[in-house]
């Protein structure tokens, strides 16, 4: 079981987004990388954009099923990579994009995925970083839209059904 980290915008999307890719085990939604001194941020504190904390989704994955290219691949099918802190209809540093790694053996595929993207698309603003903190959000905002099937979520219902039907690669 290997994992990811993916900042795309609101996590209920991200997350919901994820679920529907074979191969994916688990998913979580949660905070990522904000200041050094907040310990387990709520809600209600990321939601002020001071923290530095970006919502974000914590992905396992079982790799011979499915690729860490494939999945970040389809990540960046579902945001607007050029968005600096605004994916869809919601604003501010904690919806900004990123992909954050635990393993330095991940990097390299990373960076291929990221510069696959910019020659298609020209510069972009998606954070490549490594995991420095995260925690995971209450058990509210936890497969949120499974839970509240007409909940918000700035992406749309034909992503779902494109993540469900991806024949899966492996790396």
């Amino acid at each position: 079981m290997r994992e990811i980290y993916f900042a795309g915008g609101c996590f209920w999307g991200v997350e919901h987004f994820m679920k529907q890719i074979a191969g994916v085990c688990d998913t979580d939604t949660g905070f990522a990388n904000g200041k050094d001194d907040l310990v387990k941020p709520t809600y209600e504190e990321v939601y002020t954009d001071t923290t530095g904390f970006a919502e974000t989704v914590r992905v396992r994955f079982d790799e011979k099923r499915v690729g860490l290219r494939f999945l970040t691949r389809l990540f960046f099918h579902s945001i607007d990579p050029k968005s600096l802190n605004k994916q869809g209809e919601d604003e501010g540093t904690r919806y900004r994009t990123g992909v954050y790694y635990t393993c330095e053996e991940d990097l390299p595929i990373l960076r291929e995925v990221f510069d696959e993207v910019k020659r298609e698309v020209g510069p972009i603003v998606v954070e490549l970083e490594p995991l420095k903190a995260y925690y995971s959000a209450s058990e509210w905002h936890q497969d949120y839209l499974d839970k509240h099937a007409d909940g918000y979520c700035h992406l749309p219902l034909s992503l779902f059904k494109y993540a469900r039907e991806a024949k899966p690669e492996v790396d």
